[in-house]
């Protein structure tokens, strides 16, 4: 009997799983071929940079490098390309100086700007996350350093931002309280889950406290130091070479922490007249 030939089924092709590169949510910030000007002056140079959601990013670098330029564009208070800087819109910064308003009860200055419904619940929790459910109707004048800045914390993050800003929030706190502090905002960060970028001078700081280290000079990324100890991170063998390695890169030869704060803080620019 005559066979005829059967023509072959048509397979449907397989559908293949994207690569996990393309699953990668995208960065929480972006920045790509951005310079910022004042006159003649260039503090900001071509510069490029990504991090990642929930990254932990310090920034260091000399006094005039550039740092607080860049920290400022992120926050949105200087304009900047759409489409050389991105961040996102949930964004919030915390400075140097708590910079409370001394006329409103600790409570009312961390529900700033707030709206909706049960406002002072709202800021109840946020200052119970950092220690001070017991000064919620304090004064500021009557708060410590730290304190007015775990208040500043909360004044954040009751936001719940995308993108935590720290302006060298520390840095007017003594040593015990500055630890305290490290330990604060570690606990915040895993807890809230925000990219964070931390502008500091302190090197052990950084190290302590960041994912990544970033050295700025003259406008410019000039070094990147990838941190994977373990936290809470002792100051031991492999925290050493990386902090004699980002000293190396800022141009500092002593390794005292304490010296190379102040060198750093004070070093002038080499284009500085």
């Amino acid at each position: 009997m005559l066979q005829t030939a059967r023509r072959p089924t048509a397979v449907s092709p397989v559908s293949t799983p994207p690569r996990a590169a393309a699953m990668t949510p995208p960065p929480s910030v972006r920045v790509k071929g951005f310079t910022r000007s004042f006159g003649a002056t260039s503090v900001l140079k071509d510069m490029n940079l990504d991090i990642q959601p929930g990254e932990f990013v310090a920034l260091l670098g000399a006094s005039g490098s550039g740092k607080t330029t860049l920290l400022r564009t992120l926050a949105g208070l200087d304009p900047a390309p759409v489409d050389q800087v991105s961040t996102p819109a949930a964004r919030a910064v915390v400075f140097q100086d708590p910079r409370l308003m001394p006329w409103k009860r600790v409570w009312r200055n961390v529900a700033l700007g707030l709206k909706g419904r049960d406002i002072r619940g709202k800021a109840e929790d946020a200052l119970g996350e950092v220690g001070l459910s017991h000064r919620l109707d304090a004064w500021p004048a009557t708060l410590s350093g730290g304190e007015a800045q775990r208040a500043a914390l909360a004044r954040a993050l009751i936001r719940e931002p995308k993108l935590l800003l720290l302006d060298e929030p520390f840095a007017a706190l003594d040593a015990l309280t500055r630890i305290r502090m490290h330990e604060l905002v570690l606990k915040l960060w895993r807890a809230h889950d925000p990219a964070v970028l931390l502008v500091t001078h302190d090197v052990d700081e950084a190290i302590t406290l960041a994912d990544r280290v970033l050295v700025l000079d003259q406008g410019r990324i000039a070094a990147e130091e990838v941190v994977t100890l373990p936290r809470p991170r002792d100051v031991d063998d492999a925290f050493q070479a990386i902090r004699r390695r980002l000293l190396g890169h800022l141009g500092v030869t002593s390794h005292d922490p304490a010296v190379a704060a102040e060198l750093i803080a004070f070093r002038p620019r080499q284009d500085a007249h």
